[in-house]
């Protein structure tokens, strides 16, 4: 596409606004209250999120994972500790995450530290994953090379092979990341690209809400 192309996609946002004193003193709450809104319109997987890490080089790294669970301790996600982004996490914790509902004309940006999950919350997430899920689990050695598409099947049906269809084990090196934030930012768009961005920022067990200009 061309420049001009690419500037006629320009949307100017009106759908609402966000004042301070429609935000939940708990940025948590406000989150999971969005959540809801995004789920109830029935936007397709709501809970993907754009997770940024950075690698030993100090490259910035994107990608987009699925959000499994949010309370009081963090957001969390899972996935193959030998990935890069697992091997990422674990050299430095720093990371940030971003929410985008394109519909609600929405963004959540959250900046926190990332620690692993307990094994045994691990294992019981694992074992209510679908027959299918588990088995790529095994069979995919993330973020290597593959010969080919048939390399990555072939290690599907010899993890059918070997664990069957009931009571496969979570793969040791496969877990949950928990990133427990230090500041999250809420932003609603507005016309004339005149956006509402409110930053919650925690102060000891208190969180510190700003608006910042867009």
């Amino acid at each position: 596409m061309t420049p001009e192309q690419l500037a006629a996609l320009r949307q100017d946002y009106a759908q609402r606004g966000l004042r301070r004193a429609e935000l939940d003193a708990d940025p948590i709450r406000q989150f999971q209250k969005w959540l809801d809104e995004a789920q109830q319109q029935q936007l397709l997987e709501p809970n993907a999120m754009i997770l940024a890490t950075v690698d030993e080089h100090g490259q910035p790294w994107t990608r987009t994972v699925l959000l499994k669970a949010v309370d009081e301790d963090g957001f969390t996600f899972f996935t193959n500790y030998e990935s890069a982004k697992g091997r990422n996490l674990l050299r430095e914790p720093r990371c940030s995450l971003t929410f985008l509902w394109t519909a609600l004309e929405r963004q959540v940006h959250v900046m926190g530290h990332a620690a692993p999950t307990s094994r045994p919350e691990s294992e019981a997430y694992f074992a209510s994953r679908p027959l299918g899920s588990q088995l790529g689990a095994w069979a995919s050695q993330q973020s290597t090379v593959l010969a080919d598409r048939a390399e990555l099947e072939r290690g599907y049906e010899a993890a059918k092979a070997q664990h069957g269809e009931i009571n496969i084990p979570c793969p040791p090196n496969w877990g949950g990341y928990r990133i427990a934030p230090h500041t999250l930012e809420f932003w609603q768009g507005r016309r004339s690209r005149l956006h509402d961005r409110l930053r919650y920022q925690r102060q000891g067990t208190l969180w510190n809400i700003d608006r910042l200009s867009p």
